[in-house]
């Protein structure tokens, strides 16, 4: 099967399952990507998350861009994000008429909640497989290899958004800019 028709159908199978939007989806991505079909490495990957995060746009939809791009180049883009966009346009649609139709059944909302936490649970994995690459880089064997810069980055982010509500661009920008100071004045000693 050619790489092209991996990408699609991957993206497909994303654009399905993803329930819960953009960072439900990275998990699956991953899946796909790198451990299914092994078109490129979790380093790699998780580089490709950080630039399509960074960028407007749905990550999902981004994630799919980069992936093609990186993979196939300007057939890759348009293959992998029209399957990540297609089963998603055809549910919304399906969805939206049979909501309205049904909205007031008690049926509908015992679904709606029932997927929450499964929705919660791929973000969250989602969050944990990058928070552990960006702090363990050679894997969680050792303490030693630990990046403690990205590790403070982390947590006074995270303090940051917690507790006084900084805005998450100022938050991206401020760490880009202290993590560039940090490594440059570290390289320079």
């Amino acid at each position: 099967m050619s790489t092209l028709v991996q990408l699609f159908f991957s993206f497909i199978q994303v654009g399905l399952f993803s329930v819960g939007g953009g960072y439900a989806a990275i998990p699956l991505i991953q899946n796909q990507i790198v451990d299914v079909h092994g078109l490129m490495s979790l380093a790699e990957f998780t580089d490709l998350i950080t630039i399509a995060e960074m960028t407007p746009g749905p990550i999902s939809i981004n994630s799919a861009t980069f992936v093609g791009m990186r993979l196939a180049g300007v057939p890759g883009v348009l293959l992998c994000t029209l399957g990540c966009i297609l089963p998603s346009f055809f549910i919304c649609l399906l969805l939206a008429h049979f909501y309205y139709k049904y909205r007031n059944f008690q049926g509908v909302q015992t679904v709606l909640s029932a997927l929450r936490p499964a929705v919660v649970a791929l973000i969250a994995s989602a969050g944990l497989s990058i928070l552990t690459l960006a702090l363990f880089p050679t894997g969680m064997a050792g303490l030693s290899s630990i990046h403690i810069v990205e590790g403070i980055l982390f947590l006074g982010s995270l303090f940051l958004l917690r507790r006084y509500h900084v805005n998450a661009i100022a938050i991206i920008f401020g760490s880009g800019v202290v993590g560039t100071v940090i490594y440059l004045a570290m390289e320079l000693l």
